[in-house]
C-alpha cells in the first residue's frame, strides 16, 4: 500500500520518470548502509524486542505520511517532494535494521527439516500481503484521497505490531568467539563469500532484480501505455504478488529441492522473458498475465533462495548473514528501480524493459556456465543432514 501511494503522489506531481527511480534510491542507500549493523544486533541482541522496537518506528513514518498527505495540495506547495524522499529514507533505515531480526528469529521457529516447505508458506503469506497491499492501496487512493490510504497503512502496521506480541521469545544462540564490532560486521561478509552456492544463488538474483524489474516503471506503463489511472495501477502491482501467491501454494507441497539450483537458474531466466514480453505489451489484461507469471518464477527464486540461506547458515550467525542477503537481494529491488528509471529517461520506457529483460537473460547464461555447484544442487541431501552446515560445500 505505501509504495502505491508514494509513487502515485510523486508520480502525479513530478511526471518524471527518473523521480520513481530516484524512490528506489532513497530507501536503498539506507537500507544498505545500516543492514550490516541490523545484522550485528541480530545476533547480540533479543530478536523480538529489535522487531517490535523497529515496528514501532514504521508506525511512526506512516504517521508523518498521513500528516504529509492530510492536505497534500498546501504539502506540495509549501515542501515539494523532499519529505516524501525523507520519509522513504527513513522506511529504508527501518527496514535495513528490521529484516536480519525477522529472518533470523524466524528461522529459531522452524525445525530444520521443514525449512523448505516454510519458506513456501512463508512466502505464500508475504505475496498475500503484496496482493492485496497494492491493490488495496490502489482502490483506497483512487476512491477516497491518499491520507485514507496512509491512515489504512498505520492500521496494517498496528496489527502486525500486535501479533508480534504473541510469538514467544527465543534464546540467542551461542556465541563462539569473542569479536570485536568490525569483526562481527564484516564476518557475515566473509561468511558468504567462503560459500560458494550461497554466493552464487545471491549473485544470480542480485543481477536479474536488477536488471528485469519493471516494477518501478508501473506508473509509466498506467498512464502512458495501458491508459489506466491509479486503481489500474493497483492491479498491476498486484499482478506479480498474485501469481506468486499460486505458485507458492504449489510449492508449500512440491517444493522443488532435488534439482534446486537447475529450477532456479530456469525460473529466472523465464522471468527475464516476462519482462521482456510485458514491454512489447498493449493490452491491459495481457500485461497483467505476464506480470503474473513473472510472479510464480519469481516465487521459484524466493522458496529455493530461501532454503539455501536457512539450510546452510549457523544459528549465531542468520542476523549477519541475512544482512548481507538485505544488502544483495532486498535493495536490489530499489537499485533496480533506480536502473530503471534512468535507462527509462535515457533509452525510453519500453526499450529500457527489454533492455533489463535481455541482461536478465544473460545473467542466467553466464551463471548456468560459471557455478557447476549450483546447477547440480541437491538441497533434499543438505537439508537432511544433521547441524549446521555452514561450508555449502
Amino acid at each position: 500500500m505505501q509504495s502505491v501511494v508514494f509513487g502515485w503522489l510523486i508520480y502525479a506531481y513530478t511526471k518524471d520518470p527518473m523521480s520513481l527511480g530516484l524512490i528506489g534510491l532513497a530507501e536503498a542507500i539506507p537500507a544498505v548502509g545500516i543492514a550490516l549493523f541490523g545484522g550485528h544486533l541480530a545476533d547480540r541482541f533479543n530478536r523480538k524486542k529489535l522487531i517490535l522496537i523497529l515496528l514501532f518506528f514504521m508506525l511512526v513514518i506512516t504517521l508523518l505520511l498521513s500528516a504529509f498527505t492530510y492536505n497534500e495540495n498546501d504539502s506540495f506547495a509549501r515542501m515539494g517532494t523532499f519529505p516524501l524522499y525523507f520519509l522513504i529514507f527513513l522506511t529504508g533505515v527501518a527496514r535495513g535494521l528490521l529484516s536480519p531480526s525477522i529472518a533470523a528469529f524466524s528461522a529459531q521457529l522452524i525445525p530444520r527439516q521443514q525449512f523448505g516447505n516454510a519458506s513456501a508458506w512463508s512466502s505464500t503469506v508475504w505475496q498475500l500481503g503484496a496482493v492485496t497491499g497494492p491493490a488495496l492501496g490502489g482502490f483506497i487512493y483512487g476512491f477516497t484521497n491518499a491520507f485514507t490510504a496512509s491512515c489504512s497503512i498505520g492500521i496494517f502496521i498496528g496489527l502486525t505490531l500486535v501479533c508480534y506480541l504473541f510469538i514467544k521469545s527465543r534464546p540467542l544462540p551461542e556465541i563462539h568467539k569473542s569479536e570485536n564490532l568490525f569483526e562481527s560486521l564484516v564476518s557475515g561478509i566473509r561468511f558468504v563469500k567462503n560459500n560458494n552456492i550461497m554466493l552464487s544463488a545471491i549473485s544470480l538474483d542480485l543481477f536479474a532484480v536488477l536488471f528485469g524489474g519493471a516494477v518501478a516503471l508501473l506508473p509509466m506503463f498506467a498512464d502512458q501505455v495501458l491508459h489506466t489511472g491509479a486503481e489500474g495501477l493497483g492491479l498491476l502491482r498486484a499482478a506479480p504478488a498474485l501469481g506468486a501467491v499460486v505458485m507458492a501454494l504449489y510449492l508449500a507441497y512440491r517444493p522443488p529441492m532435488v534439482n534446486a539450483g537447475r529450477t532456479l537458474l530456469w525460473a529466472v531466466g523465464g522471468f527475464g522473458m516476462c519482462m521482456i514480453l510485458f514491454a512489447l505489451s498493449r493490452n491491459f489484461i495481457l500485461s497483467m498475465t505476464l506480470l503474473a507469471l513473472s510472479g510464480m518464477l519469481d516465487a521459484v527464486s524466493v522458496v529455493i533462495r530461501s532454503t539455501i540461506m536457512q539450510a546452510l547458515t549457523p544459528d549465531n550467525m542468520r542476523g549477519r548473514v541475512s544482512a548481507v542477503n538485505t544488502i544483495f537481494i532486498g535493495s536490489s529491488n530499489e537499485i533496480g528501480a533506480f536502473e530503471s528509471g534512468l535507462t527509462a529517461r535515457l533509452m525510453g520506457l519500453v526499450p529500457a524493459v527489454i533492455f533489463g529483460g535481455t541482461m536478465t537473460l544473460i545473467v542466467v547464461l553466464v551463471g548456468w556456465k560459471k557455478s557447476p555447484a549450483l546447477r547440480t544442487l541437491n538441497l533434499n541431501r543438505i537439508l537432511n543432514e544433521s547441524g549446521d552446515n555452514g561450508t555449502g560445500s
